[in-house]
């Protein structure tokens, strides 16, 4: 389980450092950061593919993800007494990512990169990456460290070899230097990471995925759009939890159950609902109810990830939807981390009343991000690795 969670110089992240439990919800008003910290946990499950470039590409490029306030904020700044302003720089150019666990600790700092000749001007450049024993990266507890393109691993006698592998510096070294031989934990750390699973806003309109008939094959994973909702469903019903399916649908729907038709191999989803003479189709359920099956079938994985993390679940779902929802993300508690990032009252109090969540609430002062209630004494250990 991942204990810690830190991230540096991310939109408006300049610096946290936060605690997490078995279910931690975070929450916050509009533009508090909530979103910022479920892109960031995807950034690191895109280091582990070598895809973070690429995701940072998405959002505009490397200097446009970056914390645009001042490196420092000084008393003087936060009590008005001075105006925000820019200081000569100190430290160098670096957006950080990290977590820590029970059992390893991971941390990528990425950098400007050198001026050179290539046209990828705008692709950040990885400075150092560490792995690390335990909950906190200290010279005793560092496993594999990267600075630069050059790469050192210690061996079970605790002594360090370096290796002639020399790392690209878009390349994470997690994807590239993996071997079971003298890094067998690099390949833990990796597959552990790359079994994170996010969803986020599911698509319910008129052409959504999950209302066509797709071919059905068996889906233990519900694709991250849903497309195949209807073998999702059908593989919770064949090799995970009959039962808390049908429960699961009857407390949102009282008297209705879901089905999957299968026509020569094509797979669509109906519904049959207390009251109607034939069940209805894909097509024709209503964006809320088709949203409630899309989180019962990710939900209710007959294959649970180590971290799941769900944006905003509760959106588009009708008030009486919520606590059926609070049910679900319970039980995926039990077989996974959970991370709900919501602004939802009524969940997070669902949540509250039938289990233990975690609270993070987050609040903007002066445009970062900052931990309500935490002060720089409450936050957990945490150190990044050295360039």
């Amino acid at each position: 389980m991942l204990s810690t969670l830190a991230i540096e110089n991310y939109r408006s992240l300049r610096h946290v450092v936060m605690p997490l439990s078995a279910l931690t919800v975070i929450t916050g008003p509009n533009g508090s950061g909530k979103s910022s910290v479920y892109r960031s946990l995807r950034l690191l499950a895109e280091a582990s593919r070598n895809g973070a470039p690429a995701a940072l590409a998405r959002e505009g490029g490397f200097p446009g993800t970056l914390w645009a306030g001042p490196e420092t904020i000084s008393r003087g700044m936060r009590s008005g007494e001075h105006p925000v302003q820019g200081t000569t720089r100190t430290g160098p150019v670096a957006l950080r990512l990290g977590f820590a666990g029970d059992d390893f600790g991971y941390a990528i700092d990425f950098g400007l990169p050198q001026p050179s000749l290539s046209e990828f001007g705008r692709d950040p450049e990885i400075k150092a990456e560490s792995v690390w024993s335990g909950a906190t990266l200290r010279p005793s507890t560092l496993l594999t460290e990267r600075r630069g393109p050059s790469v050192r691993i210690r061996d079970a006698s605790g002594e360090w070899t370096h290796h002639d592998h020399q790392l690209r510096s878009f390349d994470s070294m997690l994807s590239e230097f993996a071997d079971p031989r003298v890094a067998p934990e690099l390949i833990a750390l990796r597959e552990q990471i790359r079994s994170w699973r996010f969803y986020d806003h599911f698509r319910t309109d008129a052409t959504a995925p999950a209302r066509q008939a797709q071919v059905g094959t068996r889906t233990p994973v519900l694709a991250h759009d849903g497309a195949d909702l209807a073998a999702a469903l059908q593989t919770v019903r064949e090799l995970g939890v009959a039962a808390e399916l049908d429960a699961a649908v009857d407390r949102a729907f009282p008297g209705s159950r879901v089905q999957v038709e299968n026509r020569d191999g094509w797979f669509e989803v109906s519904m049959r609902q207390a009251g109607l003479l034939r069940p209805l189709a894909a097509a024709e359920l209503s964006d809320g109810t088709l949203r409630y099956l899309l989180w019962v079938a990710a939900l209710l994985s007959p294959r649970p990830p180590a971290l799941l993390v769900l944006n905003e679940p509760e959106t588009s779902l009708h008030p009486e939807l919520i606590e059926p929802l609070a049910g679900l993300v319970l039980a995926a508690a039990k077989n996974s981390q959970v991370v709900v990032v919501s602004h939802s009252a009524r969940l997070i109090d669902a949540l509250s009343r039938e289990g233990e969540p975690r609270l993070v609430e987050l609040r903007k002062d002066l445009g970062e991000t900052v931990i309500d209630g935490q002060g720089m004494l409450d936050e957990p250990a945490w150190s990044w690795p050295k360039r």
